[in-house]
């Protein structure tokens, strides 16, 4: 019950993007067609569910204080919590990269029209955000990680698929000069946050 709580604090409450703000350059730049946007979420959702639970172990095992005591005594009071940034990065890009050669492979069309933000998913700020949120809330578990990605990559390709529909139909209104583009989806996005600020308090 715990978990599915948790899941579903991350999609409505600790949302990436109406929270906590993470992620908005994909988010604005991404949001102009529906098809192309639900592409980039699952990509983003993707390397969440699997990054975290990698950067999990990785955390628990070997960066933590302590975290090499099962190689032996010798090594019980070694910290490498200083490579922490650096492991996760790693992880995450390696992760995109491997994404990134299997939409080009067999989505050629998804792989041209996400461009240059589909490799920026390494750098997407989002997902180091969850990486950082999962370690400083300690989770018990690879699995409860893995929830929390989920929900936070579900969370974020919500908030994306949302705004690129509502763009798509704002094409046929008479929006004034300077508000169209960015300026427009400020606010919209403003609304949605405010929006899902009726979860507040949610708990299964």
């Amino acid at each position: 019950m715990e978990n599915l709580n948790l899941f579903i604090r991350s999609i409505f409450v600790d949302n990436m993007i109406f929270a906590y703000f993470l992620g908005m350059c994909s988010y604005l730049a991404v949001s102009k067609n529906v098809k192309t946007a639900f592409g980039l979420g699952m990509a983003v959702t993707f390397v969440l569910i699997v990054s975290l639970p990698v950067c999990w172990t990785i955390n628990t095992y070997i960066l933590q204080p302590g975290a090499l005591s099962w190689l032996g005594e010798r090594y019980a009071d070694a910290d490498l919590s200083f490579l922490g940034l650096i492991m996760f990065i790693s992880v995450i890009a390696a992760l995109v990269q491997m994404l990134e050669m299997f939409i080009e492979k067999f989505s050629p069309a998804l792989y041209s029209s996400l461009g240059i933000f589909l490799p920026l998913i390494a750098v997407n700020c989002a997902i180091l955000g969850a990486v950082l949120f999962m370690q400083q809330r300690d989770f018990s578990n690879a699995w409860t990680a893995t929830v929390y990605g989920a929900g936070s990559g579900i969370g974020w390709l919500l908030a994306i698929v949302c705004l690129a529909a509502i763009r798509e139909r704002l094409e046929y209104n008479n929006i004034p000069r300077p508000l169209k583009g960015v300026g427009i989806s400020f606010i919209i996005t403003g609304l949605m946050g405010i929006a899902f600020m009726s979860f507040l308090g949610i708990k299964i």
